[in-house]
């Protein structure tokens, strides 16, 4: 999965925000919506410009910014 074909960051389109491609549904939202309880499929029914393919790539895009240490501190 090559997360870069579906999320994206446009400083037109919510400050900047990673979203997915061809929305204005951030990265950010999905997250919150599945820490809320929801479920892949609720926010597919809720968001029906997006996939599967592009809940992975969010799934994706998570995991390469925790490998590459951008969602925590040292300190």
């Amino acid at each position: 999965m090559e997360w870069r074909d579906h999320v994206i960051s446009d400083n037109k389109v919510l400050l900047g925000k990673p979203t997915v491609k061809g929305t204005r549904v951030s990265v950010e939202h999905i997250i919150g919506l599945l820490a809320q309880g929801w479920t892949e499929q609720q926010i597919l029914e809720n968001y029906p410009r997006l996939t599967n393919e592009s809940l992975q790539a969010v799934f994706s895009y998570i995991q390469d910014c925790m490998k590459d240490g951008l969602l925590y501190s040292n300190a």
